[in-house]
């Protein structure tokens, strides 16, 4: 029902099925994150309308709207898959029809994570096991350059986050736990159903 609801609400179109035929040995397929897990999360974990959020493999765009609609963020949707990109593209023009304000605080990249820019703005970076171990360092890395660039506060913002991401920021980056955020309902189930962020000083 909140899928409905949250889409209808934002003015897009979210909804899709993963496609595991199309997935690669470092891509994985699309599967948005849900809107109760989002509620959840901004339960426990505010942002402000001077961030700059990245989400790596944003597929359609949910995170992005969501967040955007809510806080007022600038927000940033990193996508390979060019179908996917386009949606995001048409949910933006959709969006924007609502909330007119919004238009240049929201942008959409088609390209590999990992060759994205990371602007010295950005602060805050959402990943939902998008890709495998090999293309999260180097995405790490590029933000750690950055870092160098303009010392900031940061955030990583995992969600079912995989166990090699996390000992990869635990022993590999200075990043620092911060803060664990459990979907109750489903965390009983499946210990992965949490978000997990990692933060990093200047």
């Amino acid at each position: 029902m909140k899928e409905k609801y949250y889409d209808k609400l934002l003015n897009i179109n979210t909804i899709g099925n993963q496609n595991w035929k199309n997935a690669s040995i470092h891509n994985h397929p699309y599967e948005p994150t849900l809107y109760m897990a989002l509620e959840e999360l901004f339960k426990n974990y505010n942002l402000s309308k001077n961030d700059h959020i990245v989400d790596f493999g944003c597929g359609m765009g949910r995170l992005i709207f969501y967040i955007n609609y809510y806080f007022k963020s600038y927000v940033t949707g990193v996508e390979i898959n060019e179908r996917y990109y386009e949606e995001a593209l048409i949910n933006k023009i959709n969006y924007v029809k609502k909330n007119k304000k919004s238009e240049d605080k929201i942008n959409f990249e088609c390209n590999l994570a990992q060759q994205y820019e990371i602007s010295t703005l950005d602060n805050k970076f959402y990943f939902f096991n998008p890709f495998s171990i090999q293309i999260f360092s180097k995405v790490i890395n590029n933000i750690l350059e950055s870092y160098e660039e303009n010392m900031r506060y940061m955030d990583v913002i995992m969600y079912y986050p995989s166990a090699e991401y996390l000992d990869f920021l635990d022993y590999k980056t200075p990043f620092i736990l911060n803060k664990e955020v459990y979907l109750k309902d489903l965390y009983e189930k499946d210990d992965k159903e949490k978000f997990v962020i990692y933060s990093l000083n200047c």
